[in-house]
């Protein structure tokens, strides 16, 4: 039986090379036998964090849009791909705001498979390491959280740059290959 695989598109463009990735990712997913579904996080009603503490009171969080259905197939994921864009080297704000708002139950976010999709203007793989570090710093705080590929789009700045590079192929495979 396959896997149940997550993948989140923090691309502020539909179509945008690290929305393109996930989509060669979500194919390799799909032939490989797997359950796999692409959230694009521009689609949904997500607001930022407020800090506001209902959820370390033990309540629900306080925000009424999309993150709770959002945390629940995150919670019931064996796989779990973030994929962002890369802007000054850091993640994109989409990507960001939804790792923030998954404290309100981050502790059951566990044993989990990490995929990191990451994509940059500058051609070396280098400059996306702040990027990746973030990832990391998020996948660190949550139990048997294992990491198990990246996949680096370098060089590719205007939409559908990535299309021509050997990153379409790694995210078909490593899709296929979970």
């Amino acid at each position: 039986m396959g896997k149940t695989v997550l993948i989140l598109s923090s691309s502020p463009r539909r179509g945008g090379n690290s929305d393109t990735l996930c989509d060669e990712f979500l194919k390799g997913a799909v032939a490989g036998g797997h359950k796999a579904e692409k959230v694009f996080l521009g689609d949904r009603d997500l607001h930022f964090c407020t800090g506001c503490g209902a959820c370390y009171r033990g309540a629900r969080c306080s925000q009424k849009d999309d993150m709770a259905g959002l945390l629940e197939k995150a919670i019931h994921a064996d796989v779990l791909v973030l994929a962002t864009p890369v802007y000054f080297y850091t993640m994109s704000a989409q990507m960001k705001m939804f790792i923030d708002r998954t404290c309100a139950r981050y502790q059951e976010i566990r044993n989990k498979e990490f995929y990191f999709i990451v994509v940059a203007a500058d051609g070396s793989r280098k400059a996306m390491h702040r990027t990746l570090e973030g990832f990391r710093g998020y996948t660190s705080c949550l139990e048997g959280a294992a990491e198990k590929g990246v996949v680096y789009g370098t060089g590719a700045w205007e939409s559908g740059e990535i299309r021509n590079t050997p990153a379409m192929k790694e995210a078909y495979q490593m899709g296929m290959a979970l």
